[in-house]
């Protein structure tokens, strides 16, 4: 089955552009990226803190069956536009990866289908590259799948 959250990495460029389509209506979509509870449940993760507004900040973190954390992530939100757009900045605690820079773009299609686009931008190509070589793809396909999914319910 051919994933639906496309992943382009031009050569020798330091970006990612992600695009998903999603059969679910605009406010919804960003329902799912603002609502710690939702995010929650298709990340996966502990939502620490969510501040969607201008200069708010972010923390997630996802424990282990034993309590052990095992992913700790954060960034700060730099602009934030109510069912349009979200930028901000995203950083894994504890890894050789530095924080990377991500628009997120949300378009209504239809009234009942939207789209997400994300342009990341690493500090380097070689960074960006790193990425890559993690099932960052196949992951990020499945967290859409379930956002697709989880949201659908409320409709």
């Amino acid at each position: 089955m051919e994933a639906k959250t496309k992943v382009h990495a031009e050569d020798g460029k330091q970006e990612i552009v992600i695009t998903r389509e999603f059969d679910l209506p605009l406010a919804l979509l960003f329902k799912a990226y603002v609502e710690a509870d939702i995010v929650e449940q298709w990340m996966g993760t502990k939502v620490l803190k969510l501040e969607n507004k201008k200069h708010g900040s972010w923390q997630f973190e996802t424990s282990d069956p034993k309590g052990n954390v095992v992913f700790k992530a954060n960034g700060t939100i730099h602009d934030f536009i109510p069912e349009r757009q979200i930028i901000r900045t995203f950083q894994i605690e504890n890894t050789g990866f530095d924080a990377q820079l991500e628009f997120l773009d949300f378009e209504a299609l239809t009234a009942d289908t939207s789209k997400l686009t994300m342009q990341i931008i690493y500090r380097s190509v070689a960074l960006r590259d790193q990425m890559l070589k993690l099932p960052f793809a196949q992951g990020l396909n499945m967290a859409h799948n379930r956002l697709q999914d989880i949201v659908t319910k409320l409709k």
